[in-house]
């Protein structure tokens, strides 16, 4: 039942997606709609990320002992000024060499 369920889920997502991804389907979507969606993805990853930094397990970590939040910082600086890949190697490796620091 659980594998069913499972593959039904991941059907029920590829073909939502599908729908709006292939170019042959005849889906327009109004530009104010495209603009709205531009927004999903800075909310989602906002959404998990935001706990993860500011809390381990149910306490507030401080912010000068906080690896994640200074990692975080850290990526965020590094993508808006090189905006590629690179800035997620960096932050990585800055991210590591924090968790080696505290």
């Amino acid at each position: 039942m659980i594998w069913l369920t499972i593959v039904l889920m991941g059907l029920v997502v590829f073909f939502n997606r599908y729908c709006f991804l292939a170019p042959g389907l005849p889906v327009r979507l109004s530009p104010r709609f495209r603009r709205l969606l531009s927004f999903s993805v800075p909310a989602v990853l906002t959404a998990i990320c935001g706990p993860i930094l500011a809390f381990s397990g149910d306490t507030l970590r401080a912010v000068p002992d906080n690896p994640y939040l200074w990692g975080a910082l850290f990526a965020v600086i590094l993508a808006f000024f090189l905006r590629n890949m690179l800035a997620v190697l960096l932050s990585m490796l800055f991210f590591i060499a924090l968790c080696g620091l505290f």
